[in-house]
């Protein structure tokens, strides 16, 4: 039988370091060619989008899509979960779901691109997805302060209060951009800017980016100068990278980078791939969000629900 898990099911049921190791093994099993991805894919509507992508995970037993719209500023988020038998076993709200896997993917790249000693944290951005970003962040490694910067004082001033007792680290606002990346271990980019907010020129030798906001080939949170002096980059998917990173586009039309010299996460998590090479080198992960970690995260989700008898029966 077929179960409805609602976002305040998924709340209960999926914690950020739970979210890491599904997300972990979801990527060593890309890196083994083991799973099946399909990028996402839009079409328009009369006032907005539907986009949809999907993937497998036969070694898990579970295959699934995640169908979203965006109409007139309110996004509705759904995964439909099939076990190996072909069987819907969950319909699953997912915007938590999102956010958790989008951050976990950003943790689980961290772990493997940053250096051990990373304690200084800049983020741009202070919504949704920035929360599980520092969350995830502050999960690998043994984060000192985060700085973060967004264009509305208040809602900077709000987050870093939120995230200071969510993490248990300390959280400050910076007063410009610049204050969020001059000599920062790790940086996060999580807006939706149309126009580069990180600078090349501000970074120093050995940072580690996450960059998880150029999810269309109309935005670019950085600019090309710091696609350029990143020595290694890593994307979740490099096919879908193509369809969709404005930031890795941009800097590949002034050939300041070459496609085939971005690597995909699992091949870093298998070891096939150093994520770094040395404590200078700068490293950037262009996070794009793949149906691998919806699908991933929705059943572990599903077979923690399914154990505590959670979710509302339907009949199909």
């Amino acid at each position: 039988m077929t179960i409805l898990l609602k976002e305040a099911d998924v709340e209960k049921l999926v914690t950020m370091d739970t979210a890491i190791e599904i997300i972990e093994q979801a990527f060593k099993l890309q890196g083994e060619y083991k799973v099946d991805n399909s990028p996402r894919r839009r079409c328009r509507l009369n006032h907005g989008m539907l986009h949809v992508m999907s993937a497998s995970l036969p070694t898990l037993g579970f295959a699934g899509l995640k169908s979203y719209t965006s109409v007139s500023g309110e996004t509705r988020f759904y995964v439909m979960l099939y076990n190996a038998d072909g069987v819907l076993v969950a319909v699953i709200e997912a915007d938590k779901l999102g956010q958790m896997r989008t951050g976990a993917a950003t943790g689980v790249a961290t772990k493997y691109m940053a250096r051990e000693n990373a304690h200084l944290v800049g983020v741009f951005g202070t919504g949704w997805q920035a929360r599980a970003q520092v969350e995830a962040v502050c999960a690998v490694r043994n984060i000192r302060t985060v700085t973060a910067y967004s264009r509305n004082p208040e809602n900077r001033v709000k987050f870093c209060e939120e995230m200071t007792e969510v993490t248990g680290v300390q959280v400050q606002p910076a007063e410009s951009p610049e204050e969020a990346a001059k000599d920062m271990d790790i940086i996060i980019t999580a807006t939706d800017s149309k126009e580069p907010v990180l600078k090349g020129e501000w970074l120093s030798e050995g940072t580690h980016i996450n960059a998880i906001g150029s999810n269309i080939l109309t935005k670019q949170e950085i600019d090309v100068e710091a696609v350029r002096r990143s020595d290694c980059v890593i994307v979740d998917s490099h096919e879908q990278a193509i369809l969709e990173s404005g930031d890795l586009a941009k800097a590949a039309e002034e050939e300041a980078f070459y496609w085939d010299d971005a690597r995909e996460l699992g091949v870093v998590v298998v070891g096939e791939y150093p994520g770094r090479e040395g404590a200078t080198e700068i490293t950037l992960f262009e996070s794009h969000g793949i149906a691998l970690e919806d699908v991933a995260l929705a059943a572990k989700v599903f077979q923690q629900a399914e154990a505590e008898e959670m979710g509302k029966r339907l009949v199909l």
